[in-house]
């Protein structure tokens, strides 16, 4: 059954049978961006669609702009899979998923088109206004699942959304020579990386030992916040970004999680 659209920028409605209830009353306070991760748009489009995918979203922006609904932002969408951010596992039931067309790290990870980019822009100011989902929780699906995704990938222009006042964005600083932490190493500067991950809301063990756990992470965060080099290994300017960027925070959400 087709439902009216959420937003008016909405150019079709294709309804997608793959959704369910927002479970305890949760209302949507984050937004996830994903890239499609497959070979073409129509492809994409058939997948969020088909009932034995068990996979959807609430929207699907193409390369030329147009931007299709695939489920109500009242219902939950099935978009994030195995994910948490801040503590919470059920990332599914409190917020709203958007695909973006692009094949992805696997076919060759194209430049996102400008006609996307200006759309992805305009829906995101428009779901954050209605929504009023804080900067901060407008994240990468890398960031909520980051063992197993890359998407929406260092090439998403995260700056130009936070230009538009959509998410939180810091300079990065540069790249330098220096000490960096990597795989196996340990201790107590380790477990300070790990603690301040989990404070912005990595979902991360702090034990002191830089784990494939804590190198995933790492590389979520840089693929977000510090794409110049993704590599999994906290260098002083991964460390740097996100001294920054938890600094940058509005104060209610600090004092919320306790920085």
């Amino acid at each position: 059954m087709t439902f009216p659209p959420d937003s008016h920028l909405v150019t079709e409605v294709t309804p997608s049978p793959n959704h369910g209830e927002r479970r305890d009353g949760l209302q949507p306070d984050m937004l996830v961006l994903h890239y499609t991760g497959m070979t073409d748009a129509g492809a994409a489009l058939s997948r969020l669609c088909s009932p034995t995918s068990e996979v959807s979203a609430h929207y699907l922006i193409f390369e030329d702009g147009k931007i299709s609904q695939f489920v109500p932002e009242t219902r939950r969408a099935w978009h994030a899979g195995v994910s948490s951010w801040a503590g919470e596992s059920d990332i599914n039931s409190r917020s709203i998923g958007i695909e973006i067309a692009n094949p992805g790290h696997d076919f060759g990870y194209p430049d996102f088109a400008e006609p996307q980019m200006a759309a992805v822009v305009a829906l995101c100011s428009d779901i954050v206004a209605r929504c009023a989902i804080p900067a901060e929780r407008v994240l990468a699906h890398s960031d909520v699942a980051p063992a197993r995704k890359q998407d929406p990938g260092e090439k998403f222009p995260w700056r130009r959304l936070y230009d538009a006042g959509v998410g939180l964005w810091v300079q990065p600083a540069p790249l330098e020579q220096g000490s960096a932490m990597t795989l196996d190493d340990a201790g107590p500067v380790v477990e300070g990386l790990q603690a301040a991950l989990a404070r912005y809301g990595y979902g991360l063990t702090v034990s002191g030992r830089y784990d494939p756990s804590t190198r995933d992470v790492v590389a979520a965060f840089q693929r977000h916040f510090r794409p110049q080099r993704v590599d999994g290994i906290a260098d002083a300017s991964t460390v740097t970004t996100l001294q920054r960027l938890i600094a940058a925070r509005p104060a209610q959400s600090s004092a919320t999680s306790g920085t």
